[in-house]
């Protein structure tokens, strides 16, 4: 990509031989580089985080690693990761988000989800630039006739298909997989990209499919291993009928058009992702910040790098201390494992009768009894990006000092959702 000017920086490779530091060093770190913040404050460690980024290029041996926005939401750290090599382009997550990042300078950006963003399609289609940056998705013919009514120009529009990834069993009775594109066989997407390419105004360009039931299921669930058995069994067969399917797939729709890019993937699947020679380039996202949804795969174990404080402002008796709300649940099924989870001092466990509270949240725990008024306690959110809708800033560390503060998505006036 184009890289802006924020980016004209020397990016320093993260040493092979570097040790992981305990957790008591690094909260230690963390207290000292933002003693001179107010709680609540997030921060992003970048020695972990840039750990992370060579780990996610190490996985997709060779081939282009895509970042995921919708994880990082903080152009400064999209600027970050793009200038490593093994990076390429951004996966963005709505129409609005996609101008915005194309007018900032980036110009590979695909559009990971279909859109009804009407001004938006009017501006794409008006400038040459943005028409060029952008490409959007589509898995039905109306989202077409959507894009040519809300036409302000007669720049071509560069199109994605997305392949339907979920697994199948008992004749399709049982699903398994996120309900995304409703095209699933190498014919139904043929025909859609033989209408594409007869459509004045339209070009295929790429092909993309998430495996969200391998990248985003974590195939080792602590204190589970029935569950982590039957996940293992479940993303095997899903693996080996995918591989199949997206390369028949590929092989159709190379009949119709010249595909720049087969994306596939996600965070959780990069290798076995990257080994279908259909696949191009992998998406990744969450693998760079490493929320605590990310720790139950057995492939990979990353450096949790983003983190928010919320400080201690009240000690009701012994092993207990409350800390200033910090009840920032995740997008998805409503469970305990879409709360955040109290990480440093370890040892701290949300009361089970409170839990992760929207002004005040006690903890529990033999730790506690050291915390006194004003300490912090860390915490990993569940999701990555979705930390950035709480702050409008992130404080980036390097060893024991904040080095830089930067705007999340948020603290730019942009939400987009």
């Amino acid at each position: 990509m184009a890289k802006p000017e924020a980016l004209a920086r020397t990016v320093a490779p993260a040493s092979p031989g570097s040790t992981r530091p305990s957790p008591a060093a690094d909260r230690a770190r963390y207290d000292r580089a933002t003693a001179h913040l107010d709680a609540p404050v997030a921060i992003v460690d970048l020695a972990a985080f840039d750990a992370n980024a060579d780990d996610l290029v190490r996985r997709a041996a060779g081939k282009p690693v895509r970042v995921a926005s919708k994880s990082v939401r903080c152009r400064a750290l999209l600027e970050r990761v793009l200038a490593r090599d093994g990076f390429a382009g951004i996966m963005s997550f709505t129409l609005e988000e996609s101008l915005w990042l194309a007018r900032s300078g980036f110009d590979d950006i695909l559009l990971a989800y279909p859109s009804a963003d009407r001004a938006g399609f009017a501006e794409l289609t008006a400038d040459a630039a943005l028409a060029g940056a952008v490409t959007v998705l589509v898995d039905d013919p109306a989202q077409l006739d959507l894009i040519d009514r809300s036409r302000g120009g007669t720049q071509e529009v560069r199109v994605c298909l997305e392949l339907d990834t979920s697994l199948e069993l008992l004749g399709g009775k049982v699903r398994v997989g996120a309900r995304r594109s409703p095209l699933r066989t190498p014919d139904e997407l043929g025909a859609l990209a033989e209408l594409v390419q007869r459509r004045p105004g339209f070009q295929v360009v790429g092909l993309m499919a998430y495996e969200g039931h391998i990248a985003g299921v974590g195939d080792s669930v602590a204190g589970r291993p029935l569950r982590s058995r039957m996940i293992r069994l479940m993303q095997a067969k899903a693996r080996t009928e995918l591989a199949s399917r997206r390369a028949a797939v590929v092989r159709r729709l190379r009949e119709v058009a010249d595909l720049e890019f087969v994306n596939g993937g996600g965070t959780g699947s990069v290798e076995s992702t990257v080994a279908e020679r259909a696949v191009t380039e992998v998406a990744a996202g969450s693998g760079l910040y490493v929320p605590r949804l990310f720790d139950n795969y057995r492939a990979f174990h990353g450096r949790p790098a983003a983190l928010f404080a919320q400080p201690v402002v009240r000690r009701p008796g012994l092993g207990v201390v409350t800390v200033l709300g910090g009840g920032y649940p995740a997008s998805g099924p409503a469970g305990t494992d879409r709360s955040p989870v109290p990480y440093l001092p370890a040892g701290l466990s949300y009361d089970p009768m409170e839990g992760a509270g929207e002004v005040q949240t006690p903890l529990l725990g033999a730790a506690a009894d050291d915390l006194l008024i004003g300490d912090r306690v860390w915490f990993r959110h569940a999701k990555a990006g979705e930390l950035c809708e709480r702050f409008a800033e992130l404080h980036l560390i390097d060893g024991d000092r904040v080095v830089r503060s930067v705007p999340t998505y948020r603290g730019e006036g942009k939400t987009f959702l």
